[in-house]
């Protein structure tokens, strides 16, 4: 092994070896059997952190269950994202060629989206393959495949030949920049400044104006614009104010269009004026006004978020009415809704029915993925009905035939579920999954995979002309198939019938109802075992937190925080960095912002970790919490222990250069440090397994750390030295034998999370094992042996340890280098523990650098000795051996001056009234408790000093 470790030189030529062998691929199809689906990540662009995170932790159970002799499928594949991807490429048409989508027939758009499929796909996939993913590569799917498309159809036809797909006019939340309907979860609020304006509506009466002493309804609104659609006002009917009016009319203004006062507790007497305008067609909670009163609904906004020239009229069950004017004045028409907002606002004012303005904070909807305004509006759109396959979908986590890990988010799921609507899964987008429906001139509607089957199925001639649907299916609804429709369905596939239901289900909390959710409904509805019964699409849903900057801040482009995984593993420098972060910026004002940044956070850019440290840190921060927080320390602390691992993996493999090695005999009679290892190592085997099986990721990373670093690397290694220098041949020899079986074994426990490591050195070590096995991917997964318990013989060396700690913190203290061999005594000693000492004098000696060892019988004066007491035991060290004392005696008052001078400042600023009333109650705790610290330290140092000056005077 080269002395250094160098990630860069192992890794790529490490996983090469890995696919090219095939070890990623399930391997014996009559094994018990482990499946993973990996989320499939879009194709519109690199990985990121999430995607590196959960993925590392697939990989980990992954390999852990292969390594178990199970028949291991990580199904891989990526999603076509349809607004995301449709976005990009529309945008870098505009950038490249000043063109829009509507410059190219649909048939031309898409061809160019397949062209940056296959360039950002072989991105991603080149990505995942630098994080040591051991997915079947040859099984990789795209949900746009055609065997995946034939699935999705297949799907729908089932779907709506059983009457649970429907086409309705319904109001949704329509993204105008994008012109398609978008789901209510990718609508993000945003609290922001705006106005509300008070408007007056005329009352009338049997179509002529009242002569009630109230002459106008006043309505409160932010969306005036909204008013040219209004079919009613409400009023709540225990408002004694208002209630005479129900069933008489307004006058709304502009339109002149006469529209009832209705009755409904929608309207709240304590809020606004008491009186609520009624918009059906652009307002969710006004829709459902409209639809109990049986109101007509009128829209007048365009799908390019324009004002219409002609409203459409509509009934309360979304059919075409003529029972109000289509006409909108022209001077509308056209203009933008923000334009007309002002324009509408002039007008009212013009005619005196505007009352009043008021500046207010109003929450706006706006596209998560455009950046849109979004306008509630009516169109006609597929539905699938949700009802009945959400109660099994229920049923199923209550069943327990799913489970969720954490067990908290059963919660958020059936919370969801249990006010589930119907779900919209069309989209007004080119690039998807076309919506398997066709039309004749006559409207009359066909289904199924296409138009030949169409034609061939319904016997209908070339003479009728079909068009397809121009929608495609919400790319959600193609993704809720992939745990089986990447197995082959609706094939009855060997591979469907073996690996479904899958394991387990890693992912994000913000997708349970987007994706999670909706996977458990179709997949049980759609797939069944042999005795009929609905199979889950995976037994347990492990959710991960959400990786956070290290203030605990979302990570995105805009805030310049996001961090590429891969060059937390290559490196980059700060100028690069800068680059990537500043560039494609919608918002270029930020970019002083983020260079900034950029500059404190990473002042000489980010050194290359590798990414078995990368790894670790994932696995190590894989915690039950819901935010995590990134920590770059942690990273760099975990490269550190990679270079621990690999310095003592070089010590064994030196150090057992020529030995023959045998197995390893736990009944022989060997040195207790031998023992003590072997049984370090077996607990450590039960606690990691038991951390791994109940998904403790976090757990698991700190029983390996503490195993390799404190217990193999701090403390065994250190006793071997020893053995291999002044032991007996036989001492030797076992010591060797048991140095290569622990470490062949640690690198099998750590192999699943550090795998290029951990590959490299075994290919090392197992010819001195003479394993004739290619691959440690392949061996045998460490078990736990519940006979190799031996409580005493941990207990005896945990108190050696302890003896040597006293003695280094003694050192480190006095100031007394390690060269200089010092004597050890040793008072009130059980016969047991005269037995440890006299068969463990050797380590004792040489580690802890001691001239001698005695055990006393007689009392002592305790004036000459620094003590520390031992399981009732006294450990004592002559001070007159290690200081010369009154040296001592003058340093220890010069630290107590320091000590007492330090003291004296901060009661100084405690005694500042300013200071306590106005400082932060953070910084105010903080001078407290450096207070208590130095006054701890000033009692000690006191008595230091008193004792050295009553051993100066002997």
């Amino acid at each position: 092994m080269k002395k250094n470790y160098n990630p860069k030189y192992i890794e790529e030529s490490l996983y090469d070896f890995w696919e090219k062998n095939g070890y990623f691929k399930p391997n014996n199809l009559k094994k018990p059997t482990f499946c993973i689906m990996m989320p499939p990540p879009n194709i519109t662009g690199n990985l990121h952190m999430g995607h590196a995170f959960q993925q590392t932790i697939m990989d980990v159970l992954v390999r852990y269950h292969r390594m178990q002799g199970k028949n291991t499928l990580w199904q891989i594949g990526t999603d076509h994202a349809g607004i995301a991807t449709q976005i990009l490429v529309e945008r870098q048409i505009f950038l490249e060629e000043k063109k829009t989508k509507k410059d190219y027939s649909r048939d031309d758009f898409i061809k160019k989206v397949w062209i940056w499929k296959k360039k950002y796909n072989s991105i991603v996939t080149k990505q995942m393959r630098r994080l040591g993913i051991s997915a079947d590569w040859d099984r990789e799917k795209f949900t746009l495949d055609p065997d995946i498309s034939f699935a999705v159809r297949e799907a729908f036809i089932i779907f709506y030949k059983n009457n649970f797909i429907y086409q309705k006019k319904r109001l949704v939340h329509w993204d105008s920049k994008l012109e398609t309907v978008i789901s209510d979860l990718e609508v993000k609020h945003r609290l922001e400044k705006g106005k509300r304006w008070l408007i007056k509506y005329p009352i009338v009466k049997n179509n002529v104006f009242s002569n009630y002493n109230i002459k106008y309804l006043i309505v409160c609104t932010t969306r005036p614009e909204t008013l040219l659609g209004d079919t009613a006002i409400a009023v709540n009917p225990k408002d004694n104010k208002y209630n005479q009016f129900i069933g008489q009319f307004v006058k709304c203004p502009l339109v002149d269009r006469i529209i009832p006062i209705i009755g409904d507790e929608y309207a709240d007497i304590d809020k606004g004026t008491g009186c609520v305008k009624i918009t059906p067609a652009h307002d969710f909670n006004d829709y459902k006004v409209g639809f109990n009163h049986k109101l007509p609904m009128i829209n007048v906004f365009s799908f390019d978020g324009k004002i219409k020239c002609v409203s459409d009229v509509y009934d309360y069950n979304g059919k075409k009415s003529d029972v109000y004017s289509s006409s909108i004045p022209i001077s509308f028409q056209k203009l933008d809704i923000l334009s007309a907002r002002i324009k509408i606002i002039e007008e009212i004012k013009k005619l005196g029915l505007l009352k009043q303005v008021e500046e207010c904070e109003i929450t706006i909807p706006y596209s998560d993925r455009s950046g849109a305004i979004i306008q509630p509006i009516l169109t006609n759109q597929w539905y699938l009905k949700t009802l009945k396959m959400a109660k099994v979908a229920l049923n199923a986590v209550k069943e327990k035939k799913i489970k969720f890990i954490p067990k908290q988010y059963e919660s958020m799921y059936s919370s969801w579920m249990n006010n589930i609507e119907d779900w919209c899964i069309s989209r007004q987008l080119w690039w998807g999954h076309r919506i398997p429906i066709w039309y004749d001139d006559k409207k009359n509607i066909y289904v199924g995979q296409d138009e030949e089957t169409i034609r061939k199925q319904y016997s209908l001639s070339k003479k009728i002309l079909l068009k397809q649907d121009e929608d495609v299916l919400d790319t959600w609804f193609s993704s809720g198939l992939w745990t089986f429709s990447t197995l082959g369905w609706p094939k009855k596939t060997t591979f469907l019938k073996i690996f479904h239901s899958t394991d387990v289900l890693v992912s994000g909390f913000d997708i349970i109802f987007f994706w999670i959710a909706r996977m458990i409904m179709l997949t049980m509805y759609l797939i069944k075992d042999d005795k009929g019964k609905p199979e889950v699409p995976f037994k347990n849903v492990y959710i991960t937190g959400l990786i956070r900057d290290d203030q605990g801040i979302k990570m995105s482009k805009s805030k310049g925080n996001v961090i590429d995984p891969l060059d937390m593993i290559d490196g980059i420098s700060l100028e690069n960095l800068i680059a990537k972060r500043t560039s494609n910026l919608l918002q270029s004002n930020l970019s002083n912002k983020i260079i900034q940044r950029t500059k404190k956070q990473f002042p000489k850019g980010i050194n290359s970790t590798g990414t078995d440290a990368l790894r670790f840190t994932f696995f190590a921060l894989a915690s039950n919490t819901r935010d995590i927080n990134w920590d770059m320390n942690r990273l760099k602390g975990y490269r550190n222990f990679c270079n621990k691992l690999w310095n003592a993996s070089r010590f064994v493999l030196i150090n057992t250069k020529n030995h023959h090695f045998f197995t390893v005999d736990f009944t022989e009679d060997m040195l207790l440090i031998n023992k003590w290892i072997l049984i370090q190592l077996n607990n450590t085997v039960k606690s990691y397994r038991d951390a791994l099986d109940t998904y403790r990721f976090d757990i698991a990373a700190n029983v390996l750390y503490d195993f390799i670093w404190n217990v193999f690397c701090d403390w065994y290694l250190e006793f071997t030295k020893i053995i291999i220098k002044d032991g007996s041949d036989k001492q030797i020899y076992t010591t060797k034998n048991i140095l290569v079986y622990t470490l062949e074994l640690v690198l099998r426990l750590c192999h699943p999370v550090i795998p290029f490591i951990t590959e490299a050195i075994w290919q090392r070590i197992k010819s001195i094992t003479n394993i004739k096995e290619k691959t440690i991917m392949l061996q045998t997964f460490p078990k736990y042996n519940s006979k190799l318990i031996d409580e005493k013989v941990v207990n005896d060396v945990n108190w050696i340890k302890e003896i040597v700690i006293f003695l280094r913190q003694v050192r480190t203290n006095m100031r007394v280098n390690s060269s200089k061999l010092l004597p050890l005594f040793f008072y009130n000693t059980t016969f047991e523990q005269k037995n440890i000492i006299n068969e463990n004098i050797l380590f004792l000696k040489k580690i802890a650098f001691l001239e001698s060892i005695t055990i006393l019988f007689e009392k002592y004066d305790e004036n000459l000795y620094i003590k520390k007491i031992i399981n009732e035991m006294e450990v004592m060290i002559p001070i007159l051996k290690l200081v010369d004392v009154k040296v001592e005696l003058i340093r220890l008052k010069k630290e107590e001056q320091k000590i007492q001078s330090n003291i004296l400042v901060i009661q100084e600023k405690l005694l500042n009234k300013k200071f306590v009333l106005y400082a932060p109650e953070k910084i105010v705790n903080q001078e407290k408790n450096k207070l208590l610290k130095l006054n701890k330290i000033y009692t000690e140092l006191s008595q230091q000093i008193k004792k050295f000056t009553n051993l100066s005077h002997i």
